[in-house]
């Protein structure tokens, strides 16, 4: 027998009841399809994804801000995933302009040393995860013609907000492995809720998931690390000092939320010259939904993918009607690539 097989036997005992919880990371959600985890499950367990994809949660207005830079004459430089996420009007796909796939940020500044006669602004998405990267390349002083358009979002602003909404009816939460090695999960211990530290292998998303049952059975709620080789309770506090440096939080609106206070990021003043929104004088515009599209309650954890009537069929990875059908990370294309089911 195997370890994966006791957790999953361990947790039919231990689960007597209904029992609803999220996980905020698409790594997550994979592993979950892609190990048919779900499949062994307690019938009375149920996971639901909430708002863990970065490029999914990114609104249309700051998709049709980039887009708009491309169509200004800017070189866009941005992550594969962000390409084809459908704006108001178009997407950085189809737009009529310079638009380059890197892998981070140090290729887009190498590109603009590479043109100092052209503007290059590099679509900085991600959570906590990806933001020291971008701090200590801005801190080493880029070129004059550089700039980053800030997308990045803090993942315990978005958590708070869903608890205090309640609609989800939440018992628990699987925390972001990744980003919780960044940033640790101290910053967690002050959400009285059950909350488990979780790896992506599939005995770390049971384990994690064990964990998170026994609490929420024995009337507990703390958070507890299931992936202490990799995370500890304060994380990488080196990088976490780059973030502080450069950045400073910000109310900002997230795709399928409203505006949640603080958790956003945008540059300090000492770094503006690099701040691409004000550079170029964007405004983010409020952008309404799609019709039909579901996405906004897939990320809240109130609906799954498969309750949208577009799933399959009008909605596809080839030709996306919402984000959560673009990226790897969103649950609408997880759930099509390994035929999901709830």
């Amino acid at each position: 027998m195997t370890l994966g097989s006791d957790i999953a036997q361990t947790l039919a005992r231990v689960v007597d009841r209904d029992i609803r919880v999220m996980h905020v990371c698409g790594t997550h959600e994979a592993a979950i399809a892609k190990y048919g985890i779900r499949s062994v499950l307690p019938e009375q367990m149920k996971i639901v994804m909430g708002p863990g994809c970065p490029v999914c949660i990114t609104p249309q207005g700051e998709i049709d801000a980039a887009v708009e830079l491309a169509e200004r004459g800017c070189i866009v430089c941005t992550y594969g995933d962000l390409l084809r996420v459908p704006g108001s009007k178009s997407s950085l796909e189809k737009v009529d302009g310079d638009v380059r796939i890197v892998q981070g940020i140090t290729k887009a500044v190498e590109i603009a040393r590479e043109n100092p006669d052209r503007e290059v602004v590099f679509i900085s998405v991600g959570f906590e995860t990806t933001v020291p990267t971008v701090a200590a390349t801005l801190m080493t002083a880029p070129p004059e013609n550089f700039s980053v358009l800030v997308s990045h979002r803090l993942v315990p602003p978005a958590m708070e907000w869903l608890m205090a909404q309640g609609e989800a009816s939440l018992d628990g939460f699987i925390l972001p492995g990744h980003v919780c090695a960044v940033m640790g999960y101290h910053e967690y211990e002050q959400f009285k809720v059950p909350q488990v530290v979780a790896g992506f292998e599939p005995e770390d998303v049971l384990l994690g998931l064990l964990m998170l049952a026994e609490q929420i059975e024995n009337g507990e709620a703390k958070v507890e690390n299931a992936y202490p080789r990799v995370v500890s309770r304060e994380g990488n506090v080196k990088a976490q000092r780059l973030m502080h440096e450069v950045f400073t939080p910000t109310d900002v609106e997230w795709r399928g939320f409203p505006v949640i206070p603080n958790s956003g990021l945008m540059l300090k003043p000492e770094f503006e010259q690099y701040d691409a929104q004000k550079k170029f004088d964007l405004v983010y515009e409020k952008v309404t939904k799609k019709a039909g599209c579901i996405c906004d309650q897939v990320l809240r954890g109130i609906a799954d993918p498969t309750d949208c009537k577009l799933f399959g069929k009008v909605c596809t990875p080839r030709v996306p009607v919402g984000p959560c059908m673009v990226s790897h990370e969103g649950a609408c294309r997880i759930w099509h690539q390994y035929n999901q089911r709830r």
